[in-house]
């Protein structure tokens, strides 16, 4: 009997090398950047609690933005991950092209609409519990979104790139380019925001100008590496030759992805306006959920390299026709991940009184914040499982299911529960957190229901040519 458990949910020595092959360099990528991203905050944290404030609205509402990127691009993604698993290598780069034009043509749409309602979006999170400057935070907030919108096209591209070579099981080159814009980023940080070595004192601008040139940087690495080695990289041979991708191919592509965009464009809304309704209850929690978030996303990593690892071993092998194969594969994924993230909540329950200290911000943040953590430490395993739930449906091209699942039950469940407890009640702010995260049991419900079934596993290349 154990077995037979070994077998079909923990798994052989052999297949977690396989996987540590996968996604080591992913957690390199993903911790570095989670872990100066905390840098990040903690330097604009120092500016005060208004100008991190501030930046903390913008990056939820560009949230939206890179949510609504990410999941247009996955409906393609799906189909570059099953036409790299059957060989397919012109299927990937008609994929490929299909990503560049929809991430390039979203950033100038995000851009208009930014600079149409910036202003009006920002002061949504803004109320006044006497604990700090909001016309400050308004016009640090602006600076700041003005500057990040030069962003936004490099952005895009570094994403169509980083997520085709994934697929293709090229993890190296997106983590070195990431490490590469981190850095940039953390050292131009150090010298725009605080006016080191001569530079001028920019604050919250410096820091939207260091993070612009970190994207250039990140894309103009990515596109060097890829046509560098175009004998490796065959899907980019004669990409830019012409913009044509196959009308059945666009047409498969928006069928599956559209409800994987409409998902990620409405989920990220959601997000938002859970934060949102937090933010009634002043400034002081708006900054501790803030830095209660980056903490979060410090200690996500595993979680969220996971749920790549999902997507592409699950969706090569789906591609490639082993369809009970890639079910084991999935038992052992999630198994693992939930599992371990038993113990790396464990671990941030043990942080979770230090990581306020290292801002300079007031008692009560700090208090806030760690309460916040403690929560957050408790929800991890259940965010992991449900995060990589969400990864294998979406990896059979059930994207309609992965909509309702993530995006529909985001705004029946934590939404109305996050809106109505922060207006109408005085029930504290810890314990309307914690009813948000752990609202999410039910969805585990749902996510296991979902995955025993087996309607997630299907091939939809088989019949590409």
């Amino acid at each position: 009997m154990f077995k037979r458990f070994k077998d079909n949910f923990i798994g052989d020595r052999k297949f977690y090398r396989s996987l540590l092959f996968l996604v080591l360099p992913m957690i390199v990528q993903q911790g570095i950047t989670s872990f100066v991203s905390l840098l990040d905050n903690v330097m604009v944290g120092r500016l005060g609690t208004e100008s991190m404030s501030g930046v903390a609205i913008v990056n939820q509402l560009l949230f939206i933005f890179n949510l609504a990127v990410f999941g247009g691009l996955s409906g393609a993604s799906i189909f570059g991950a099953q036409f790299f698993g059957k060989g397919d290598h012109q299927g990937v780069r008609y994929a490929f092209r299909f990503k560049m034009i929809f991430s390039v043509a979203m950033s100038f749409l995000a851009i208009v609409v930014m600079l149409l309602f910036g202003e009006p979006l920002i002061a949504l999170f803004l109320t006044d519990d006497g604990g700090g400057d909001l016309a400050l935070t308004l016009n640090e907030a602006k600076d700041y979104l003005l500057v990040m919108l030069i962003g936004l096209v490099p952005f895009g591209v570094s994403q169509s790139y980083s997520s085709t070579l994934r697929e293709t099981g090229e993890t190296v080159a997106p983590m070195t380019a990431s490490v590469i814009a981190i850095l940039t980023n953390l050292v131009l940080n150090y010298i725009l925001i605080f006016g080191s070595f001569g530079a001028p004192r920019l604050g919250v601008i410096g820091a939207a100008i260091a993070t612009v040139i970190s994207r250039y940087v990140e894309a103009a690495y990515l596109a060097f590496q890829t046509h560098r080695f175009p004998l490796k990289y065959v899907f980019i041979q004669g990409a830019y030759r012409s913009l044509y991708i196959p009308g059945d191919i666009v047409r498969r592509i928006f069928i599956t992805g559209a409800p994987l965009m409409a998902n990620e464009l409405l989920w990220s809304v959601g997000t938002t306006m859970i934060n949102q309704s937090y933010s009634t209850r002043g400034l002081t929690v708006v900054a501790a959920t803030n830095i209660a978030g980056t903490a979060w996303n410090l200690f996500s990593i595993i979680m969220f390299t996971m749920g790549n690892a999902v997507s592409i071993l699950i969706g090569q092998q789906l591609g490639a026709g082993e369809i009970e194969e890639a079910k084991r594969t999935d038992r052992r994924l999630l198994f693992f991940t939930a599992v371990l993230h038993v113990f790396i909540g464990a671990v941030l329950a043990a942080s979770a009184p230090f990581i306020p200290l290292i801002y300079n911000t007031e008692p009560p943040v700090r208090e806030l914040t760690t309460k916040l953590l403690l929560v957050d430490a408790c929800a991890l395993p259940i965010h992991a499982f449900i995060h990589a739930t969400y990864f294998t449906i979406r990896s059979g091209g059930k994207t309609f299911v992965t909509f309702l699942f993530d995006c529909v039950y985001t705004w029946c469940f934590p939404l109305p529960i996050a809106f109505f407890l922060c207006r109408f009640t005085a029930l504290p702010i810890v314990w309307v957190f914690f009813c948000v995260q752990f609202i999410d049991v039910v969805k585990v419900v749902i996510g296991l229901i979902l995955l025993k079934s087996g309607m997630w596993a299907n091939n939809i290349v088989a019949d590409e040519g």
